[in-house]
């Protein structure tokens, strides 16, 4: 039985060598020459505008999560609609407890202020 699971290692092995054997040798036959141009950082062909290590506000990384934690809803709506017509009554109830709970968690963000940028 373990004999089916051979190819698979197998395949993680040569995987593992590969991508350590490319690392070792870029490191080895590499160019290391760096300068000013090469260690600033990259903006989309402009030049840096401030320092890299700037801080962001908390804001942001909020604002961040909501917007995920919703277009994760329009993920978990596309299966739904598909099967719609065979969940039947149960998925409208389950996809309403869905949608519910979602609102309630919207309102409750918007009464506390989180989508407001001052």
């Amino acid at each position: 039985m373990l004999g089916a699971y051979l190819p698979i290692l197998v395949l993680v092995v040569i995987a593992v060598c590969f991508g350590l054997g490319s690392v070792v040798f870029s490191t080895l036959i590499g160019q290391k020459k760096p300068s000013q141009v090469k260690l600033a950082p990259y903006e989309c062909g402009c030049e840096p505008v401030g320092s890299a290590r700037e801080r962001f506000s908390v804001k942001f990384y909020l604002i961040a999560m909501l917007f995920i934690l919703f277009d994760i809803e329009a993920v978990f709506l596309y299966p739904w609609a598909v099967l719609f017509k065979r969940l039947g009554m149960f998925g409208l109830i389950e996809m309403g407890v869905f949608i519910v709970i979602l609102f309630v968690g919207y309102v409750y963000v918007w009464k506390k202020g989180a989508l407001e940028w001052e």
